[in-house]
């Protein structure tokens, strides 16, 4: 793997007594996607959560490039260049598909906007046609297209991705995972895939983590993390 981008080392975080991360490491490189996978309850969303600067850690540190982002507010780690697609989108509503979008924009220059719009649309053709239509009135496959693609307005470095594919039908889910393969190998944006779904999660991600009651519970490739799951992790998924 080559020089990482970003770096979580040794993070837990605690929810009361509880610790829902437990000396937790991963790393994703420039331009690499890497995937996390687990059950309900391992901490895969509360490491986003805490590499967006959502919650805060009780120990360790997390890095973009070498910077440290422990600490930081949410807005300054997306200025640092880190975007996250929360679970169930979280599209604003009564606001329009552009306007959904200009507001993950909202820090680049005024001149930079029709470029990264163009991008975007670009990447999700089927927007274009709905750019003036409220985000409330959206499907939620066309829901989750607009919240990638508003990440994408941000120029971000890393995007991280909270369960994309939930309460998509199947034919949504081949067309996400067209979508985050071409994120990866066109834009040469780093991804960092939670999922539930381990066949998207596989055939998207290079390399990947396996947690379990928020530890470290194996790691690498998609093969030999297929593996492990025929073993009857998670539910014996193949």
């Amino acid at each position: 793997m080559s020089e990482a981008l970003l770096r979580v080392d040794n993070l837990s975080v605690r929810y009361g007594l509880a610790r829902a991360v437990d000396e937790l490491s991963i790393q994703v490189a420039e331009g690499e996607a890497v995937f996390v996978v687990g059950p309900n309850g391992a901490g895969k969303t509360t490491l986003l959560r805490a590499i967006s600067g959502l919650v805060p850690p009780a120990v360790g540190d997390i890095s973009l490039d070498s910077e440290s982002l422990t600490g930081k507010r949410p807005w300054e780690i997306v200025a640092a260049g880190v975007s996250h697609v929360p679970q169930n989108r979280h599209c604003f509503g009564p606001l329009s598909v552009e306007e959904n979008l200009l507001m993950g924009g909202y820090r680049r220059a005024k001149h930079e906007l029709k470029a990264a719009l163009a991008s975007v649309y670009d990447v999700f053709p089927a927007l274009v046609e709905k750019r003036k239509q409220r985000a409330q009135e959206l499907s939620g496959g066309q829901q989750q297209m607009v919240a990638i693609g508003r990440a994408l307005m941000g120029n971000a470095r890393l995007i991280m991705l909270d369960e994309p594919s939930l309460g998509l039908a199947p034919t949504l889910v081949e067309s996400l995972r067209r979508t985050l393969c071409r994120i990866r190998d066109e834009l040469g944006t780093a991804v960092l895939l939670v999922e539930q779904n381990v066949d998207l999660a596989l055939s998207v991600g290079t390399r990947g983590y396996m947690l379990r009651t928020g530890r470290l519970f194996a790691e690498g490739g998609p093969e030999d993390l297929r593996g492990e799951l025929r073993k009857g992790y998670l539910g014996g998924a193949d």
